[in-house]
């Protein structure tokens, strides 16, 4: 057991930090902005991922964002992002960003966006900027673990299945009885014997950036386990909820956006909001939360975006969470009006109430320090469209 513990964790180990794992945000910061409550003062420190909630925020009123990733690869397409909202005009910036594409990718990059990035960004997409190039049946959306993930999945849906034409008809249903019809037709040939293997095997959940911790995490708070909860969420995404405006399930299944459809940095207003000043309120920072917080010593942060990555923290990198959760008490003593949010893969977060820190010279559990906001938070849950999480918190934490 010990020696397949070792494999597990070497496999997702080489997965994060040899690539870029996340091509886009997987947190809907519809649900963020109703929680934050973001005002003009405010400073916000979010883990990068892909950037686009990042650009969000921003455009939300922040004063500041501030996108920490410990993977320098999820950074430098943040990096790519603000280069291209800087440079290019709104036409190529969504072909690159929109469509995952674009014509004379390799010449742009070079005249165009190239100077505008830190070092190891530069170097970075210097060998990587092929992804934008515009093949058939291929978008940057593809590319990535989790974009390889999606492309395996896609293929197995068109070739195997043979069900491609009924998939593009739900992303195209106008209503909710529509969606309920087709998804029906869809659940039931979809869930064959091989594909529950391949959901229940821990090198799949690495390439979309699960550890085995949070998997286990969510396995023990769900009796019949995660292909199960897979198959209740997808349920909630395809026959509960409008899909007209789910960029996050389109891009995944046809490998673009459209301006109708996609994140808010993408759309042509917003666009130009960014261009206008607001992308350089967008600091990339390439550390952990802990570290970013000990350092940081500039403006006062208000808002604290976790995502999920507490969960890969419950196992033998517990002493991880203790520290960060340390450093973020440290960070927010004093300060008012601080709040937090995050998601979790499992349906509750008592391990992180249970962490014991020093607070004020006392020994504190993190939970006697933080005032939640469950109404709200199970409200909003219930309406993300996203909706691979098991729960999602929003809490305020005492100065």
């Amino acid at each position: 057991m010990a020696l397949v513990s070792w494999v597990r964790g070497r496999v997702f180990n080489f997965v994060h930090r040899n690539n870029l794992v996340y091509n886009t945000c997987w947190e809907d910061p519809r649900l963020d902005r109703v929680a934050l409550e973001i005002q003009p003062h405010h400073n916000v420190m979010v883990i990068t991922s892909a950037g686009c909630n990042a650009l969000d925020y921003v455009l939300a009123g922040a004063n500041h964002v501030y996108a920490v990733d410990m993977n320098p690869r999820q950074n430098a397409l943040l990096d790519l992002k603000k280069a291209g909202i800087q440079n290019l005009e709104y036409e190529d910036f969504f072909s690159m960003f929109g469509k995952g594409q674009l014509l004379d990718f390799k010449d742009t990059y070079k005249s165009k966006l190239r100077n505008s990035l830190p070092e190891w960004s530069r170097s970075y997409w210097d060998r990587k900027i092929k992804y934008f190039r515009p093949r058939k049946k291929r978008s940057f959306y593809f590319r990535g673990t989790s974009g390889a993930f999606a492309k395996v999945v896609n293929m197995y849906v068109e070739n195997v299945l043979r069900m491609r034409p009924q998939v593009l008809d739900l992303l195209d249903a106008k209503t909710l009885e529509e969606q309920r019809e087709i998804f029906e037709v869809i659940d039931r040939k979809l869930w064959t014997g091989p594909l529950k293997f391949a959901m229940s095997r821990d090198t799949t959940w690495s390439l979309v950036g699960v550890p085995r911790a949070q998997r286990e995490h969510l396995e023990k708070q769900y009796s019949n386990g995660i292909v199960d909860f897979v198959q209740d969420n997808m349920r909630a995404v395809f026959a509960e909820l409008p899909i007209q405006d789910n960029y996050f399930w389109r891009v995944y299944v046809t490998g673009q956006y459209t301006e109708d459809c996609c994140p808010e940095y993408l759309k042509p207003d917003n666009f130009q909001k960014l261009k206008d000043g607001l992308v350089h309120k967008v600091s990339t920072h390439t550390d952990s939360v802990q570290h970013f917080l000990e350092k940081h010593d500039g403006h006062p942060i208000h808002r604290l975006v976790l995502l999920d990555h507490q969960d890969w923290l419950t196992d033998k990198l517990y002493f991880a969470l203790v520290n960060e959760w340390q450093a973020i008490a440290n960070r927010m003593e004093g300060e008012d009006d601080t709040r937090i949010i995050w998601r979790t893969g499992g349906l509750n977060t008592d391990f992180i109430d249970e962490v014991e820190i020093t607070h004020q010279g006392q020994k504190k559990q993190v939970g006697e320090l933080l005032t939640y906001n469950q109404q709200l938070a199970e409200e909003l849950h219930v309406k993300d469209r996203v909706h691979t999480y098991g729960a999602f918190r929003i809490a305020d934490i005492a100065a």
